[in-house]
This record gives C-alpha cells, sequence and structure tokens, in this order.
C-alpha cells in the first residue's frame, strides 16, 4: 500500500506540473503612434507576402559550439513561381556556374541565414541554420508605427535581426538582418576572406562570380518593388527598409543573366542583370562576397 500511494502521488504531481507548464501566458502590447518619415514610392504600396512555416518554438538556443555539423539532404531542383520575372531554369550561352548547395529557409524570415548556409557549403562548411541564427542577436521588441501603418521606430538590422525570425513583414512582427552581422558569421565561421558591404557595382559582382566566388545579395521577395521607407533604429542609425525584403545567393553569371540560389522556395534559376541591378538597388546594393 505505501509503494502504491507514493506513485499515485509521483503521477498527479507531474500531471499538475506538466499543466502549468503547458498553461499559455498572454500579454497585451500596446504600440506607440507616431508620424513616421518614408521614401518616394518605388512601386505599389501592395506588400509581398512571403512564405510561412508551421513553427513550433519562437525563439532559437544559442549553439554550443562554432562548427556544428550539418549535412542537408539533397534538394530537388524545380522550377520557379511564374511570379519571378524573367526567370529561367536553363542557362543561357556563355555562362559561368559555381557549386553551389540549394537549402531550403527552416523560418519564416530567417533567407539570409539560408543564403549564408549555402554560401558556407558552397566551400565545405556545412553548419545547420539554427546553429547559424543564434549569432544574429534577435531584437525582439516591437515596432512602432504610424497612423497610416508605416513603420517609424525599430530595431538596427546592421546590429541584430529585427524582430521575430518566426514571424511577418506585414504584420510587422518579424523583419530581418543585414550585411554586417552575416559577413562577421561567414569570417568566424571558415571564410575570413569574406568581404561585404553596401553600394558595390554590378561590374564587381559579375567578376567575383565569374572568378567563382559566391554572392549573397539584399534584393525584395519574388523581385517585387512595393514601397520603400525608412524608419529610426533605437540607436538612432536611419535604417532604409522594404516589407519585401529578401536575401539571395548568386551561383552563376552570364552576358545578360545571373543564376540565382532562392532560400524562400529552395530553387535555383536564372533572372536578367537588368531586373537583378533594378531590384538591388533598393539596397543600396548591398552584398557579401563569399571567398
Amino acid at each position: 500500500m505505501r509503494v502504491l500511494t507514493i506513485v499515485s502521488t509521483a503521477v498527479i504531481t507531474s500531471t499538475l506540473g506538466g499543466s502549468l507548464v503547458l498553461s499559455p501566458v498572454h500579454h497585451d502590447v500596446a504600440v506607440a503612434t507616431v508620424s513616421p518619415a518614408s521614401l518616394p514610392l518605388t512601386g505599389s504600396g501592395t506588400s509581398v507576402m512571403r512564405i510561412k512555416h508551421a513553427i513550433d518554438v519562437e525563439s532559437i538556443p544559442a549553439p554550443t559550439q562554432i562548427y556544428e555539423q550539418y549535412v542537408a539532404p539533397p534538394a530537388p531542383v524545380v522550377a520557379p513561381p511564374v511570379s519571378v520575372l524573367s526567370a529561367r531554369t536553363i542557362a543561357p550561352a556563355g555562362y559561368v556556374t559555381i557549386a553551389v548547395p540549394i537549402y531550403h529557409q527552416t523560418r519564416a524570415l530567417n533567407c539570409e541565414t539560408g543564403a549564408l548556409q549555402m554560401g558556407l557549403a558552397a566551400y565545405g562548411h556545412y553548419v545547420s541554420q539554427d546553429s547559424l541564427f543564434a549569432y544574429e542577436k534577435p531584437d525582439l521588441r516591437r515596432a512602432v508605427v504610424g497612423t497610416n501603418g508605416a513603420v517609424s521606430q525599430w530595431g538596427d538590422p546592421y546590429t541584430n535581426f529585427v524582430g521575430s525570425v518566426n514571424g511577418s513583414e506585414t504584420a510587422l512582427t518579424g523583419y530581418g538582418v543585414y550585411y554586417p552581422v552575416i559577413l562577421s558569421i561567414a569570417r568566424s565561421h571558415g571564410l575570413p576572406n569574406a568581404y561585404g558591404g553596401e553600394g558595390f557595382s554590378p561590374a564587381t559582382i559579375y567578376a567575383e562570380l565569374a572568378a567563382h566566388h559566391p554572392v549573397e545579395v539584399w534584393v525584395e521577395a519574388r523581385w517585387s518593388r512595393p514601397r520603400l521607407g525608412t524608419w529610426t533604429a533605437w540607436d538612432g542609425r536611419r535604417i532604409r527598409y522594404s516589407l519585401a525584403e529578401h536575401a539571395v545567393t548568386l551561383s552563376g553569371v552570364s552576358a545578360t543573366s545571373v543564376r540565382v540560389n532562392d532560400p524562400q522556395f529552395g530553387n535555383q534559376y536564372w533572372v536578367s542583370k537588368s531586373t537583378f541591378e533594378t531590384v538591388w538597388r533598393d539596397f543600396g546594393n548591398m552584398a557579401v562576397i563569399f571567398r
């Protein structure tokens, strides 16, 4: 009888503990309203919806070591969505291509990390996206928006991932990260000669691709050009943004086109240089060259 009593007590205690742990906690967050500053329109004001994934956890645990070895299963090369402008899966004449694996981003907004993972893997450094993302130190503070819905104040993507990686750009619960953070991770994970910045000329990018160096670039999802704007980061920096912000890895070049490894769709296709240069310009010709 005594043994049975102890077991019953343990079961009841475990059940109550599990109920307490699983009980949700709700917080109501007030969003401040101020007048935003914005840039002129470059296209329609329609936001571009990003592919979302079912996510069970909100935050990424810090890695236990810098190099967490990871080999993803080979991803099939499928045709790009019809909405991609001038996209082709057949290589144009006179092309150079780089053996860069194709990976699908594992979370709603970690396209920059997925593009980085592909660049590292091209040099034999296989690291999981969650392990890489842990170094981006997300700033989870909510955006401050104006009465018209434009962002007035938010985090600094030059220093941290802004918002939740499992969030939504259109709902202003998550955004992304810019080149300094990605460059720092690339250098610490086996590519000390990588370099990056803004204001690159297209000729520089094409020359690096011709030399078999993959390049991560900041563009807009589906090669769209919705409304651009600026917000003020908590540290005072002015941030140029688009709610279709996206990053891809370029893995080839020809006289007329560049080859794109797109983590949003987990596929590879060619897009015209004119389309690439136009959309890339919206982010100030931002890039990280893997070498």
